[in-house]
């Protein structure tokens, strides 16, 4: 496992570029964390880092968003998912395979998530901007990302 701290949105975002620059195009990213821990700013650099020029915004009510750059981006948000039929309804599985998937509130559909996910734990803490990120699943990449 990975862990590193980042001081500010700015910092976050970078993460995020930093591990864009590894990824394959065909990988499931599991953003765990509460409001506010910064997943939607992860995912902003990490499309930043896949040339996607589009704005980045949280698809709390869309569920999913789809971005084109190096490699497709689908963008979803399962805060509003409860059950199996809530998750087969946002296509989701057919998603899977297709691109890169990035979920901000895995931990509503963690059985349902691939095994070789990456996964991401975003904690804050007591000063305003800082993160802790412990990420699994790209240990071979630590000196890129941190």
């Amino acid at each position: 496992m990975i862990k590193t701290v980042t001081g500010s949105p700015i910092q976050t975002e970078e993460l995020g570029a930093r591990i864009a620059s590894v990824l394959k195009g065909r990988e499931m990213i599991a953003l765990f964390g509460d409001l506010g821990a910064g997943k939607t700013a992860f995912t902003r650099g990490l499309c930043a880092g896949l040339g996607i020029k589009d704005g980045v915004c949280s698809p709390t009510f869309a569920i999913v968003n789809a971005y084109s750059g190096k490699y497709p981006v689908y963008h979803f948000d399962m805060y509003r998912i409860n059950n199996e039929d809530d998750l087969f309804a946002t296509g989701y599985y057919d998603y899977i395979g297709s691109g890169v998937i990035i979920i901000e509130w895995s931990e509503n559909i963690e059985s349902e998530l691939e095994p070789d996910c990456i996964r991401i734990r975003i904690t804050k803490t007591d000063a305003e901007y800082d993160r802790i990120f412990e990420i699994e699943g790209l240990d071979d990449y630590a000196d890129v990302i941190c």
